[in-house]
């Protein structure tokens, strides 16, 4: 197979090679049983079908090829045996290693990024989803077009190529530099629509409802989970990257209150950091949830490794400030687990050690569902008050919400108002706030009673900036 089509990114149904340095001194996945564990599972993801593997112990990438010279000779001869047509590599390639690589071993070659952009493509079904890929992909393509056009040579001046590509000559490299530059900055100015329209929508539900975002590392179960809590249909596959969008749904907790809930894309270790810039209409929900539910696969021996990605994800997106619920999933995976597949797998002893308020559930069994339930509630709700608040008659719609979200302990009626004792929650005024309800309580005005009911509750907060605004430094 000749080694100029860089420009097709595509793997599926392909045979391929898996390829991986583990660095003495300590790569990311260095300290894995299993190197490429993770790779697998992408490739699979991507419908590619693995034929051969190929590690390499080193105390460093070597820079011109990634392996070493003679594991590059091996590869070639490895990927000609097998008839395998790309080589994959748990890294991120320079421009250089990839043209070098390429040369070596007259094989297609894809990275890490390259791979996972590749799963983002084929699984992108909304627009905003699509223009973030599509960004995504040519913010990492633009620095490696050498390699991909090293074979040509110069366009000469008059070729019939338009204006303003006329002159001394160009080569084809520079043409498709442009190009790459002007379809980027179109796409990130259609891609803002789509983001500030999402903001939007994600303040206004914020603003009239409790929220809380499904979060943690990708197979973790968020979506199994998002179907057990809601009536939603989300998309829930054993392989990763099987959620893309984001899906919100309303979380019943009885007794008339309930939250909106929103399954998000799942985190992973190395994720490309132009899908992280990118995907920031999906990332929207994250950031500005009331709560977040952090989901572990308890059954997986880098389980808290992984916790600790995901952790690094929302710090660096912003959403590192919510109340969080540690969610142990697939305990019921975990207690089928053989003795020799429990030596690497954190136990729940340990987990209650490091992570006492976490909850262990089995998202498809449904146990510890009910407890999750009444602790999300709890934190929803916070501390509950007793309190007098006076309504005018004619507002149904504030007397029906205190009906029947608060625990009403009696009712007092006039020709023009209504007034109700009730244990509620700070919740429960800021939502009557919200839709505008005049009211009193314990006889003040409804900011002042808040302050008295909850002395250390402060105004609400400003609204935050939405993250689209917020990072900043990508250009364009």
């Amino acid at each position: 197979m000749e080694s100029g089509r860089r420009g097709d990114g595509s793997v599926q149904a392909e045979r391929a090679i898996l390829a991986a340095v583990v660095l003495s001194s300590g790569d990311a996945g260095s300290g894995a049983l299993d190197p490429l564990e993770e790779l697998r599972a992408l490739a699979d993801s991507a419908g590619v079908r693995v034929v051969g593997e190929l590690i390499q112990n080193r105390s460093g990438v070597d820079v011109r090829t990634c392996l070493g010279k003679g594991k590059v000779t091996e590869l070639a001869a490895m990927a000609a045996e097998l008839d395998a047509g790309t080589v994959i590599f748990d890294h991120e390639l320079t421009p250089s290693q990839l043209r070098n690589i390429e040369k070596a071993i007259s094989r297609k070659v894809l990275d890490r990024s390259e791979l996972i952009l590749d799963i983002f493509a084929n699984r992108a079904s909304t627009k905003a989803a699509q223009l973030q890929v599509e960004i995504a992909q040519l913010e990492y393509t633009a620095p490696r077009l050498r390699a991909m056009w090293s074979h040509l040579g110069q366009v000469t001046g008059g070729a019939p190529m338009g204006v303003g590509t006329r002159g001394p000559g160009e080569q084809q490299l520079e043409i498709d530099r442009r190009l790459v530059a002007r379809r980027i900055v179109s796409l990130r100015r259609e891609l803002a629509q789509v983001q500030a329209r999402k903001a939007r929508e994600v303040q206004a539900r914020c603003a009239e409802h409790f929220t809380i975002g499904i979060v943690g590392y990708t197979n973790a179960g968020k979506s199994t989970l998002f179907n057990a809590l809601t009536d939603g249909g989300a998309f829930a596959n054993d392989q990763l990257f099987a959620t893309l969008q984001t899906r919100t749904e309303r979380w019943s907790f009885g007794g008339g209150n309930d939250a909106m809930l929103s399954d998000t894309v799942g985190f992973i270790q190395r994720l490309p950091h132009h899908l992280v810039a990118s995907f920031r209409a999906t990332l929207e929900e994250t950031v500005h949830a009331h709560l977040l539910l952090v989901v572990v696969d308890a059954s997986d021996s880098r389980a808290a490794a992984q916790l600790a990605t995901v952790r690094e994800v929302l710090e660096s997106i912003g959403a590192a400030t919510q109340p969080q619920i540690v969610v142990l999933n697939k305990i019921d995976r975990m207690a089928a687990l053989a003795p020799h597949e429990r030596a690497g797998v954190t136990s729940l002893e340990q987990w209650r050690a490091t992570e006492p308020s976490a909850v262990a559930i089995s998202a498809v069994t449904g146990v510890g569902i009910p407890e999750l339930t009444e602790v999300a509630r709890a934190a929803m709700l916070g501390e509950l008050r007793e309190a007098v608040v006076a309504l005018e008659l004619r507002d149904g719609r504030g007397v029906d919400f205190l009906e029947s979200r608060a625990e009403v302990l009696s009712r007092t009626y006039t020709e023009e108002s209504c007034t109700l004792r009730v244990r509620l929650a700070r919740r429960h005024l800021d939502a009557l706030v919200a839709m505008g309800s005049r009211c009193t309580v314990d006889g003040r005005p409804v900011h002042e009673g808040l302050l008295t009911l909850w002395p250390s509750a402060a105004p609400k907060a400003a609204r935050r900036v939405p993250l689209h605004q917020r990072i900043v430094g990508d250009g364009g």
